[in-house]
């Protein structure tokens, strides 16, 4: 998490941590020393809650928002530019992709598959970014309904997502072989 942070303490005014209860103390005790920018509060019981909690607690001048998540350490400093480029330049909800490489099938509800044209498909990303009023609104709006990203749903809300590239190093750290990919890009960098 701390490496998140710091990326983004570099880029953004402010950071807003949402963690889970337990891990309020020994979160504040890892981000000590990254300046008076840093915030972290409890998070609720899900993704959604979590973010709903970070963006009550940000400034209330904060006219933009970025969300990222902790899974994602190795996220370039370019991907996070290109996020505030994009709301800069006047977007209202931006998320990084890149194109899918492997062949995908979506199941039906008979137990057979049809085969996607992975083209015009790609992976989501974070960090996102939102206009704050945009994102207050799709939670608002939301919060009965369980989404995957906070883009789905601002577009719920049918406010357009501006897509900009992301970056192979912004992946996901979920399963093992996540965490053996991450070690080995670190040690990489060394």
């Amino acid at each position: 998490m701390r490496r998140c942070v710091e990326l983004l303490v570099g880029l953004c005014d402010e950071v807003v941590v949402a963690v889970p209860n337990t891990h309020l103390d020994l979160t504040r005790a890892d981000l000590q020393g990254l300046g008076r920018a840093v915030q972290v509060v409890i998070g609720g019981a899900d993704r959604q809650a979590s973010v709903a909690r970070a963006l009550a607690a940000a400034h209330p001048e904060a006219e933009t928002i970025v969300v990222h998540d902790a899974a994602r350490p190795l996220v370039p400093p370019d991907v996070v530019r290109r996020v505030l480029d994009a709301l800069d330049a006047g977007a209202q909800a931006v998320v990084p992709t890149q194109p899918v490489a492997d062949s995908l099938r979506v199941l039906g509800a008979n137990g057979l598959s049809a085969p996607i044209d992975r083209s015009s498909a790609r992976a989501v990303q974070t960090p996102q970014g939102f206009r704050r009023t945009v994102l207050e609104q799709a939670h608002a709006a939301g919060l009965d309904v369980s989404a995957t990203d906070d883009a789905s749903l601002v577009e719920r809300l049918g406010v357009p997502v501006t897509l900009v590239e992301g970056d192979p190093l912004a992946f996901k750290i979920t399963r093992p072989l996540d965490l053996l990919l991450a070690e080995a890009v670190l040690a990489a960098q060394r």
